[in-house]
């Protein structure tokens, strides 16, 4: 893989406009309905038997909307299609991203190393609903009420990482003013805090807070994740408003490593920063 230049990073942006019936959306939709017209269902039929309205199903099928993966599981066992619809629900799920994040999306999947630096937001994947949905409607220019929606469930699934198996190893540093600004109030504050020591306690994940009281700093020019795959391709995935970037190049990701490295020296420890944590939960 090169460099490649994305047009924003995973926090800040303007929302992605995907024309209608474009992309695998269009590809999927028109496979949706070439099944429902065999099977001989009107979408008023098809959609009452799965529990959504006529008006959501021609969505689907002009690619407007992005299905859920539970509906193509019915929806492909219903109209008996074969698993056709199920082979691309990964693909489908993927066009959920922001068009900038999808490689980085994919990449995440694959990683069995992880390692985000945060300066503005607790990182995406480690984000409670109530957080995300809270970033996601502060954004501007404004999200619409639906894309907010399907944003806050693409990040959630995401967080499917901490399970999986063989178990990854996955590291945040997180900057102390982070885990003070109250985004969503305090009682969204409160519950991210608090998931964020069930993290925390996780065998495979380390999570260290970085001071605001530190006259040392090696990570001034901004946040960033390094991802290994299984493969052991070493990426890294910088963010930036309006020029976020993937990279491969060995040189560039290993200033990164490098970066990383000296920022885990100068945070707290894992230790102490779930003790800064719960003291901030008391407070």
């Amino acid at each position: 893989m090169n460099e490649s230049t994305q047009s924003a990073d995973d926090e800040p942006g303007a929302e992605p406009k995907p024309e209608p019936g474009s992309g695998m959306l269009r590809v999927f939709g028109r496979q949706l309905k070439r099944f429902r017209l065999r099977a001989g269902m009107e979408r008023t039929e098809f959609g009452a038997r799965l529990g959504y309205s006529a008006s959501t199903i021609a969505a689907y099928e002009q690619g407007r909307r992005i299905p859920p993966p539970q509906f193509i599981d019915q929806a492909d066992e219903l109209l008996d299609a074969g698993g056709v619809l199920k082979e691309m629900k990964e693909e489908v799920a993927r066009a959920q991203y922001p068009s900038f994040f999808r490689d980085a999306a994919r990449l995440e999947t694959e990683a069995v190393e992880l390692h985000a630096y945060d300066t503005h937001v607790v990182k995406g994947l480690m984000q409670t609903e109530e957080y995300a949905r809270a970033v996601f409607t502060m954004r501007r220019p404004l999200l619409s009420e639906r894309t907010i929606e399907e944003r806050v469930q693409a990040r959630l699934a995401r967080q499917q990482i901490f399970a999986r198996q063989p178990l990854p190893t996955i590291s945040f540093v997180i900057e102390e003013s982070v885990l003070t600004r109250p985004l969503g109030g305090e009682r969204v504050m409160r519950g991210q805090l608090e998931q964020l020591l069930l993290y925390g306690q996780r065998r495979n994940v380390e999570i260290q807070v970085m001071p605001n009281k530190r006259d040392e700093h090696a990570g001034l020019a901004g946040p960033f994740t390094l991802i290994e795959t299984v493969e052991g391709r070493r990426i890294a995935y910088v963010e930036a408003y309006k020029d976020s970037r993937l990279y491969s190049e060995r040189k560039s990701v290993r200033e990164l490593e490098e970066q990383y490295g000296l920022l885990r020296a100068q945070a707290l420890t894992p230790r102490e920063s779930l003790a800064l944590i719960e003291k901030l939960l008391g407070e």
